[in-house]
């Protein structure tokens, strides 16, 4: 399995980064920080393409996977980036059911999946034309 989620969209950056803000919150999850990466090494003097990272929970499931293992928490919030590369934008996430393999003895592998499955859904979603 690939480490990560990732599609192409014809959006525009900004646009793109809206429609995952709006497709998250129609998931029932709650953008925690919204990162301008690219913005932020810029004012370091580092030029790059656009990436913006937006973090997102959702309480139910964080509650379920930080009771299974405190430590999950180091893999929390969710996110979701978007990236521009070579005259494209992307819209990718890490897989949530990876995580399981880090916390083997926590059992989350069910209630991972769960968010894995919204967290492409918010990504197709928000890649789609409008």
């Amino acid at each position: 399995m690939e480490l990560d989620y990732t599609v192409r969209t014809d959006k525009d950056f900004d646009s793109a980064v809206e429609a995952v803000i709006q497709a998250t919150a129609d998931a029932g999850f709650r953008v925690q920080f919204v990162h301008d990466v690219a913005a932020t090494l810029a004012e370091k003097g580092f030029e790059r393409e656009r990436v913006t990272i937006v973090e997102m929970c959702n309480a139910k499931y964080a509650s379920q996977v930080l009771a299974a293992d405190v430590k999950i928490g180091l893999l929390l919030p969710c996110p979701i980036m978007v990236y521009a590369e070579g005259g494209s934008v992307f819209i990718a996430t890490m897989r949530p059911t990876l995580i399981g393999g880090f916390f083997p003895e926590a059992g989350i592998d069910e209630v991972a999946a769960q968010v894995e499955a919204i967290l492409i859904r918010v990504i197709d979603t928000a890649a789609a034309p409008n």
